[in-house]
């Protein structure tokens, strides 16, 4: 955002509202904050800004023609995900509030657009048919990048060329790590614009202290379960088929464990749990494997698995594997050649994997065809005297992203939360060149914790939930997700609550207090320092 003396335009609502400076921000990850630091010299550590309202006690804030017209460009950058209209609505709506006189412009064809300078003047005119709709049509995307020095000096020159005095960036983890790094180069450059990042994702992923989730996760997570719940009530109708159903989301599992949460599958593999317990493929396999045993003891033959489309990268020889295909296909080695450029045990893996997997991993069809084998094995053995195991595979993803918004993301993307950049989320490298790190999923929250205690429910009760399509008026249609209403989110009320404790501190230990009372203080601090600084060992960097 832009802060010109004590006025903002404040993206929310268009109105003038007061600002607040608070103490430097820092990195989520202390031993990360050189390297961060280093790497951002001009924008790292800036302070925390919080939005007041007007005080029109004290003749806060100039009328409308009193301000200057702000020039904005936007673009869209990263896959598409619902909601992405409302942000551009929002903030040509807040900037004409502002001034009239404002102008936005928005850049065709994502990036490319905005490295050619490619625009298209937003009027309400343009914005009438893409209110509360879909996908990113409006101005497409294309490569999703500005990370080459090539394309950096590009998008600074169309930002000079249209002197722009803000660019917002709409896109996930990575988008926004460009934006954090452009927004770096052109403060190098003395280039007038500012950056801002807008969290739009389905992915979830992109999270912090200060942004709750990402627009578009809301809508993604609730056309997904009801998919889900209608192949559930399928499942159960018929009773002979698995359902093996890979959903969209990059490797953190927010949008499995949500859409769990929501339709009550059999089964969640979460790629956050096999990272932590280090599972090998035929660890996760014979996982799934006791759990369809367990349900034909109960005369159960059918049920629903749920995937995270990173899962597979999760397990580590599998993820080894990926690598070196990686390295192979990147120096145009032939696939018939790969079982010969491989290390020897990735060779064994790779031979290991039924032929039409060695093509293209889809870990839903990877995965159903190793439990069918491994069921076999058994039933041959003695162990399993169960029905036949019959698998039906299902990729949901792109059936969602280009979805109606739902009520929540509609709101959420018309009030454009910006990213704090200048944050790392866990697990940041303090090595190389800093970036945003998708957010996993914390094995330690209430949202996991409330899954663990239904585990054992889901898997054997059959308490399939329908939740039904996107309601957008009457009961229902402002329901948030699952996952963030359970959560204790309030991060700036906590900062908040910090400072009166620390200001009480101070009322009742000042000059003239008794010596018993300043010993405790004392006593209490040493105290609470130790404890912090424990926490911020940089151990703490190696955890998942």
């Amino acid at each position: 955002s832009w802060i010109n003396d004590a006025e903002i335009c404040c993206l929310s609502q268009g109105a003038t509202v007061r600002v607040e400076y608070g103490d430097a921000t820092t990195t989520i990850d202390p031993t990360g904050a050189h390297a961060v630091a280093q790497a951002f010299p001009r924008t790292y550590g800036q302070r925390l800004v919080t939005f007041l309202a007007p005080d029109d006690t004290a003749g806060a804030g100039k009328a409308v023609d009193e301000r200057p017209p702000i020039r904005v460009g936007v673009v869209f950058s990263g896959r598409q995900s619902p909601g992405g209209h409302n942000v551009v609505w929002g903030l040509h709506d807040a900037l004409k509030a502002y001034n009239p006189h404002s102008i936005l412009y928005g850049f065709i064809g994502g990036t490319e657009g905005l490295f050619a300078n490619k625009t298209l003047e937003i009027t309400d005119d343009v914005l009438a048919s893409y209110k509360n709709q879909g996908g990113f049509d409006l101005l497409g995307r294309s490569i999703d990048q500005i990370r080459s020095s090539k394309q950096v000096s590009a998008a600074m020159t169309t930002c000079q060329n249209l002197n722009l005095d803000g660019l917002v960036i709409v896109g996930g983890v990575t988008s926004n790590s460009d934006a954090a790094q452009l927004a770096e180069t052109l403060v190098q450059k003395n280039c007038k614009t500012k950056v801002v990042g807008v969290p739009v994702s389905l992915n979830g992923d992109l999270k912090n202290q200060f942004v709750e989730t990402t627009v578009g996760f809301d809508t993604v997570c609730k056309v997904n379960s009801q998919l889900i719940s209608n192949v559930c009530l399928d499942a159960i109708s018929a009773g002979k088929y698995y359902y093996f159903v890979r959903l969209m989301g990059r490797k953190a599992s927010h949008v499995a464990l949500e859409c769990a949460l929501q339709s009550h599958p059999n089964m969640l593999i979460m790629g956050e749990e096999v990272a932590l317990s280090k599972l090998t493929l035929m660890e996760v396999i014979n996982k799934i494997c006791d759990g369809v045993q367990a349900r034909a003891e109960l005369g159960k033959h059918h049920g629903v698995l749920l995937i995270p489309e990173g899962l597979i990268e999760s397990i580590p020889e599998m993820y080894a594997l990926i690598q070196e295909i990686s390295i192979l296909h990147n120096n145009n080695v032939p696939v018939t050649e790969i079982p010969t450029q491989v290390s020897p045990w990735a060779a064994a893996l790779f031979q290991f994997l039924p032929p039409f997997i060695r093509r293209e991993i889809d870990t839903e069809q990877l995965l159903a065809h190793l439990v069918e084998a491994e069921m076999i094995k058994r039933t041959k053995e003695g162990r399993y005297k169960g029905k036949k195991f019959s698998s039906v595979c299902h990729f949901f993803g792109y059936q969602a992203r280009g979805s109606l918004p739902s009520n929540f993301d509609c709101d959420y993307a018309y009030a454009m939360m910006s990213v704090r950049r200048h944050l790392r989320g866990p697990g940041a490298i303090p090595i190389g060149k800093p970036a945003i790190h998708p957010s996993p999923i914390d094995l330690k929250g209430k949202a996991y914790e409330l899954l663990r205690e239904k585990a054992s429910s889901f898997l054997l009760d059959d308490f399939y939930r329908t939740p039904g399509g996107i309601q957008f008026e009457g009961p229902g249609s402002d329901a948030k997700p699952i996952t963030l209403t359970i959560e204790d989110q309030d991060y700036m009320g906590d900062i908040e609550m910090l400072k009166l404790y620390l200001d009480k501190v101070k009322t009742i230990v000042k000059p003239g207090c008794s010596r018993d009372t300043l010993k405790a203080a004392i006593s209490s601090m040493i105290s609470v320092t130790h404890v912090l600084t424990v926490m911020s060992h940089p151990l703490n960097a190696e955890l998942p």
